[in-house]
């Protein structure tokens, strides 16, 4: 326990803003001997990258990490404010507890403050207190709080100690590694760090012990395959936990302009320049009930909300897969980890039992690990509370009796402010609304930056609560690269900024007017790039885009986020808006596919050992016929309002496609409509070796090469170690691809391909050469897609394929020119 006394303790203070009160904290640590002077800086710039405001009037302002050679030992001091000080907009603290920590001796009087957050009385009474005896007996009495029996319980017999590598620590990404892998094994799996044990099946657990870049932890294991569990878990840490080292960008040498207006500095996050009008972000309150009579009801919701968040996350990660790449998207398999965190669930399950509601219950246990998660030293995992309470909300919503209606953004391009933006806010932008983003808080290496820079939009974080005093419309200029926001520039300024912008839009514009020619190659060949979309929304933003027809709906979207299956009505209106919105150019719908990672809780499918081998797909919809032709009366008569064809997804037999087109064809002369072209997924190896038998039957295929990659190799594409190894242009799945082409032209059929390696340029190269003649991609690819195929000849594009049908391996493929 570290000493804290009356000389810690300053009260009846006054502070001009929060900087005068840290600078009061920081003299008293000096005055005691606890660090050097230089570390006030320290504890001023973490104002910028991370929260220090705990709640209920408390603050606990710390320095960085990479500034601890300046703590001589560790130390706690207390600037009472009665008055109070405001620590960002709406936060008025009375306590600023000041922190130099060299380790983590500190950890307990933490606990015991946190336990004070609850109480008002106790905050109150302190804030106004003039004995100081009553804030040292307050923040030393010796309580454990929040302690999961793992925490207190001895060590296990089998354990080894390993060293994590990489600068970053046992953050979200490599954490989702490590509990994934610790799942796999049916013994308890504990990690210990310092004097504070997790569990290692739970992420949240784990996060909290708040394991810093090159330091050690002890793993231990206990159960029937504890060696074997043991041996994997060291081997992955060892190999690095598939991390990758996110850095945030530096500034461009040839790019560094020069302005009048006094900048509000922020930090770089996106690099990038942006123009235009300002609109603060704010996000909608989710009310929910604080009691409820039924817990066993309860519980249903819940889990029923998780399995639906769950499914929302699995598509969004998709998507942004498909955007940014497998490494950029991994944020969110860490946020669907986060949701299968046994922990987590049982904290909330537990409070069910006092009669409290499941959104109540879920809301506080998402809190008090985010607070817990906001206090570790490491800024980079301190912000993984904002990953946290960003999964939190998406549950919640699903819970809420109320939700104040979320402010919508214009229709026009702004610059947008907001305290923060968790990764699902970012990842759901719209690049061509979003000029850029400069956020109160938030570090450079937070996942909202990350995604930003995925999406090519200029942002600035830990820019302060200056930005959020400012007015919509107000004009700004957002100099991402080197991290500072320019409110009312002159003219002389929008002149400097609209010079540096000029050559960038003038590119940008050509490659948007080139989007719309048709992707011929140099020697006439054509290859029509459609694109893949999920809600009917997207439908007008694919024509925009330059798509020149849609490839792929996914018709899950209808089926989300509800208690019930869409109605017919509700379905047909839905794909009539597509075919308007689209005006004559063709739509192909894929019929329901879920079941697998895909789970709808009002089916209620029973729990299935192997999901991805199980009722999925088009199996779902014979073992549930009414769904099925619900769906099927609600396209044919889409059908007659513009051109549509209709494919199935996971077909393995003969037998599956027989049975699916027998009962199309029974409903389709139920509505008395025309027929339309009916095809089918090609995502099985089955599905190939059979492709010159299904030629005879189908009117095309379409490959999921996602799918058929998983299949093909016998790895989870969403596996959190596998993931990058399921690589589509690995030489075993052209392979395949080849072979379906040329069955299906055997047959005179075409084939298209609406998997993620169509969105990659090269894949687009290789698959145009193996005789593909439609690439669905996702819509921000398609200008990049089409841009590929008119660089090149179909020549050269079947020397390229021929040369990848060689290759053994993904990386020849991908070293291929």
């Amino acid at each position: 326990m570290i000493n804290l006394g009356k000389n810690s303790i300053q009260l009846n203070a006054q502070a001009a803003n929060k900087a005068d009160a840290i600078r009061q904290a920081g003299e008293l640590l000096i005055r005691n001997g606890n660090m050097k002077p230089g570390y006030i800086d320290s504890m001023m710039n973490r104002e910028k990258v991370a929260h220090t405001y705990l709640g209920n009037g408390i603050a606990i302002p710390h320095g960085l990490p990479h500034d601890r050679e300046l703590i001589l030992e560790t130390g706690i001091s207390v600037v009472q404010v009665p008055r109070g000080v405001e620590w960002n907009p709406g936060e008025v603290v009375y306590l600023v507890v000041g922190i130099a920590a060299k380790s983590d001796e500190h950890i307990e009087v933490l606990a015991n403050l946190t336990q004070v957050l609850d109480d008002e009385a106790a905050v109150h009474r302190l804030a106004q207190t003039s004995d100081p005896l009553d804030i040292v007996e307050t923040l030393t009495h010796q309580r454990p709080v929040d302690e999961s029996p793992a925490e207190v319980e001895p060590d296990f017999a089998k354990a080894v100690e390993v060293t994590i590598a990489g600068k970053a620590g046992l953050h979200a990404r490599p954490a989702t590694t490590f509990v994934n892998i610790a799942k796999s094994f049916d013994s308890e799996i504990r990690v210990r760090y310092g004097n504070k044990t997790a569990n290692g099946k739970s992420m949240v657990s784990l996060l909290k012990l708040g394991v810093e870049g090159g330091s050690t932890v002890r793993i231990m294991a206990q159960g029937p395959d504890e060696d074997e569990a043991l041996r994997a878990l060291e081997a992955a840490v060892v190999a690095g936990l598939e991390e990758e080292e996110e850095t945030a960008p530096t500034p461009t040498l040839d790019w560094m302009p020069s302005f009048e207006t006094e900048a509000i500095p922020g930090i770089a996050a996106s690099p990038g320049m942006a123009i235009g009008k300002v609109h603060q972000l704010k996000r909608g309150k989710i009310v929910v009930e604080a009691t409820a009579k039924d817990p066993a009801a309860e519980e249903m919701y819940l889990r029923q909300a998780i399995a639906t968040a769950q499914i929302e996350l699995e598509d969004l990660h998709n998507d942004v897969a498909a955007r940014a790449g497998a490494s950029k998207a991994a944020i969110f398999l860490a946020h669907q980890e986060f949701l299968n965190d046994p922990d987590l669930l049982n904290e909330a399950i537990d409070e069910l039992k006092h009669q409290h509601s499941a959104g109540w219950a879920w809301q506080q246990a998402i809190e008090q690990r985010a607070s817990a998660l906001e206090q570790l030293n490491d800024p980079l995992l301190a912000g993984r509370a904002v990953d946290l309470r960003d999964v939190g909300r998406r549950v919640l919503r699903l819970l809420a009796e109320t939700i104040e209606e979320e402010q919508s953004l214009p229709d026009y391009p702004v610059i947008l402010l907001a305290e923060d933006l968790t990764p699902s806010d970012t990842a759901g932008l719209d690049p061509a609304l979003t000029l850029g983003v400069c956020t109160a808080a938030g570090g450079p290496t937070s996942h909202t930056a990350i995604i930003a820079r995925s999406l090519d939009i200029p942002a600035i974080v830990g820019a302060g609560p200056a930005i959020l005093h400012l007015a919509d419309e107000t004009s700004c200029i957002l100099d991402g690269t080197n991290g500072n926001l320019y409110p009312n520039p002159t003219e002389a300024d929008r002149v400097t900024a609209q010079t540096a912008l000029k050559d960038l839009q003038a590119l940008r514009e050509a490659e948007r007017l080139a989007c719309y020619q048709p992707a011929l190659m140099t020697d006439g060949h054509r290859i029509e790039v459609v694109a893949n979309i999920g809600a009917a929304v997207e439908a007008e933003q694919a024509v925009n885009a330059g798509a020149e027809g849609i490839g792929l709906l996914r018709t899950e979207f209808l089926f989300l986020q509800r208690s019930a299956p869409p109605s017919e009505e509700e379905q047909f209106a839905a794909y009539s808006q597509m075919t308007q919105a689209l005006n004559g150019l063709p739509l192909i719908l894929r019929t329901l596919d879920i079941g697998g990672d895909k789970e709808i809780p009002y089916l209620n499918l029973p729990a299935e050992e192997n999901p991805f081998l199980g009722i999925r797909g088009i199996r779902l919809c014979l073992v549930q016929p009414d769904l099925f032709k619900t769906q099927l009366r609600a396209i044919f008569r889409a059908a007659q309002t513009g051109p549509i064809k209709i494919m199935f997804p996971m077909i393995a037999t003969l037998e599956d496609f027989h049975t699916a087109y027998k009962l199309a064809e029974s409903v389709r002369q139920e509505v008395g409509a025309d027929p339309v072209e009916i095809g089918m997924m090609v995502e099985v190896p089955s599905a190939v070796v059979m492709a010159d038998e299904f030629a005879k039957i189908v009117d095309f295929f379409s490959i999921g090469t996602n799918d058929l990659t998983q299949y093909v190799l016998a790895m989870d594409r969403g596996h959190p170690i596998l993931a990058k190894q399921a690589d589509g242009l690995h030489p075993a799945v052209l392979r395949m691809i080849h072979q379906t082409v040329q069955a299906a032209q055997s047959a005179g059929k075409w084939v298209g391909v609406c998997g993620g390696i169509a969105g990659d340029p090269k894949g687009a190269a290789i698959l145009a050469g193996l005789g593909v003649t439609e690439l669905s991609v996702s819509i921000p690819s398609v200008a990049a897609v089409k841009a590929k195929i008119r660089g090149m000849s179909f020549a050269e594009t079947q020397g390229l394929a021929k040369r990848a049908l060689a290759c053994r391996t993904a990386q020849e493929v991908r070293a291929l020119s």
